[in-house]
């Protein structure tokens, strides 16, 4: 076999990378074919379907994501350089683990933020000054970065069965899925547009993905029907980011530093790790676990909570929307990363442009992008007989959105499907052993 460093074959994902039987003990931080490789088959890469699905992801995170943390810092009595410097943290350190870890693997995954961590934040800001919040967020980027670093992250995630790990993904996921619908209650000329779009352009133009579609149609349905609507906030103009000194408190630690690790690492790692999965690659989790870590040391200097790998936005990317060639999906990660450092710089301005577009065409692009990732977890729950009772399992708690302890709910699905597998169907494990 090929060294890990060599290039692989045109048209083929690096073999060290794709699912399949470990040909070795893997590397506590797992090579890859390196960040050189990666620009120079670039060019060669960026096409319609990656570019599209690199804006379509793009969109997705930089409008409702976005809007949680400025109105929720708004709320509780943030100045405005304060917020937009924020938001520079988490969109351009976001962006750069894009960056690196999409050129250096040559896969398709994504930085950004916790947005389930964005929520706890900004419910803490109420209890806890803003310095003693930016000392939690230090505190939680550390836990995640030495967890990465301790390759234990990698080891579970081997240990985890792949049925119930799909099952966990679906179910997170499907709430896209189900915002096409209720989106369309809501707003059903830009929703039944952005319908056409994706069908018209996935239909005729398959180079090009249906997404892209479903947001120009949508686009134009909502200048017509007066759809757009831009709200004022805190953020207006550019002003550049400041330093945040931080203290640190140990409330603040227990009440966001802690729970913000172990969303970082149970929700949106593990999403982003199955999703990867789902679509035939091996994720490099430990790396992926030691970026989202060095992120969360980052962003913090600026006021950002954790810069991470992200779930939805890799979905994006990885999904059958950026291209049939896995091996070229990578580039939809690059563009969403450049883009992303974009709206970090120019948050004061861009944020305006952002929150013009109606909510319901940006639930309805998402939702329509997430359909062959979705089909994809599917058919890994369920497909191979193995699992099936711990994949329902872990379906349902994952659908269900619970967060008990402040940890979201794939966390727990998680925990739920493995459990139920182990007293249900305890043959199985002895089965997968058996097969790797």
């Amino acid at each position: 076999m090929t060294a890990p460093t060599d290039e692989p074959a045109e048209g083929l994902a690096p073999v060290e990378y794709i699912a399949g039987p470990e040909p070795r003990p893997p590397r506590r931080i797992e090579p890859g074919p390196g960040i050189r490789s990666g620009l120079r088959d670039l060019p060669r890469r960026l096409n319609p379907a990656t570019i599209g699905a690199g804006v379509v992801a793009a969109v997705f995170g930089c409008t409702g994501p976005a809007l949680i943390v400025i109105d929720g810092a708004a709320a509780n009595g943030l100045a405005g350089e304060v917020i937009s410097s924020w938001i520079f943290g988490i969109y351009v350190f976001g962006g750069l683990i894009s960056l690196i870890l999409a050129l250096r693997y040559r896969m398709p995954v994504v930085g950004a933020y916790s947005i389930p961590g964005a929520v706890l934040v900004v419910g803490a800001l109420a209890t806890f000054p803003f310095s003693a919040v930016v000392g939690a967020f230090l505190v939680a980027g550390l836990i995640v970065l030495v967890l990465g670093l301790s390759g234990l992250i990698g080891t579970v995630s081997r240990w985890l069965p792949q049925p119930i790990v799909m099952a966990m993904i679906a179910g997170a996921l499907i709430r896209f899925g189900t915002g096409v619908v209720t989106a369309a209650e809501s707003a059903p000329w830009i929703v039944g547009a952005a319908v056409a779009g994706f069908l018209l352009l996935s239909r005729f133009v398959p180079a090009v993905p249906g997404a892209l579609g479903a947001l120009l149609a949508g686009l134009v349905a909502a200048v017509v029907t007066g759809g757009f609507a831009a709200q004022a906030t805190a953020v207006d103009g550019w002003t550049a980011p400041i330093l945040v000194a931080p203290t640190f408190d140990v409330g603040a630690i227990l009440a966001v530093g802690i729970p913000l690790a172990v969303l970082v690492i149970a929700a949106e790692n593990a999403q982003a790790y199955g999703v990867l999965l789902s679509q035939g690659y091996r994720p490099p989790i430990n790396a992926m676990t030691v970026a989202s870590g060095v992120g969360g040391l980052l962003a913090p200097l600026t006021g950002g909570h954790n810069a991470n790998v992200a779930g939805p936005m890799t979905a994006i990317c990885s999904g059958p929307q950026a291209g049939p060639d896995p091996d070229a999906r990578y580039a939809a990660s690059v563009v969403n990363g450049l883009l992303f450092v974009a709206f970090g710089v120019l948050a004061g301005f861009a944020v305006t442009a952002v929150t013009a577009l109606p909510t319901e065409l940006v639930s309805v692009v998402a939702g329509l992008a997430m359909i062959g990732v979705l089909v994809s977890s599917f058919r890994g729950a369920f497909g191979d007989g193995r699992f099936r009772t711990g994949a329902l399992t872990a379906l349902v708690v994952a659908m269900s959105g619970v967060a008990p302890l402040g940890v979201s709910s794939p966390f727990w699905a998680l925990v739920a499907g493995v459990a139920m597998s182990a007293v249900l169907e305890p043959g199985d494990f002895r089965t997968g052993a058996e097969a790797v």
